[in-house]
């Protein structure tokens, strides 16, 4: 797991609390937080636990993924796998099934292309012994 980037994540939240048009005291009543602990957050001072970044996230109205990305503890391609699954399971048009069954074919196109990358990425086989004669028939 990556150290959290506190400094980046306080500038970022107070990014998106501005952008909200949120003051310190609101976004702190609605994610549940006391002002001077969001205060310091937003300062670098503090490092939230990843159950006070979800509850910024939904006071903000932005993913918890996102706030997990700034704060170092997800890293950029996790949050996309996580907001793949998360597009599928909240879509109100297919049926759990139908859910779990994309999940699978998708979880196995991504497995597949870690292999593929994997073996593209492997060195060479050696040609050492090209050069030896095969007996013919």
């Amino acid at each position: 797991m990556a150290s959290l980037n506190v400094g980046n994540l306080g500038e970022f939240l107070r990014e998106q609390r501005r952008s909200a048009q949120l003051s310190l005291r609101q976004l702190a009543d609605a994610a549940g937080v006391s002002n001077p602990y969001l205060s310091q957050i937003e300062r670098g001072l503090r490092k939230p636990s990843a159950e006070i970044l979800q509850q910024l996230a939904k006071a903000l109205r932005i993913s918890a993924e996102t706030l997990y990305v700034q704060a170092g503890i997800l890293d950029e391609r996790d949050r996309e796998e996580t907001e793949v699954r998360s597009v599928i399971l909240a879509d109100p048009s297919i049926n759990e099934r139908q859910k779990q069954v994309l999940l699978q074919i998708y979880e196995s196109f991504r497995k597949e292309n870690r292999l593929q990358t994997a073996s593209d990425d492997a060195p060479e086989p050696s040609d050492a012994g090209a050069d030896v004669a095969t007996p013919s028939n």
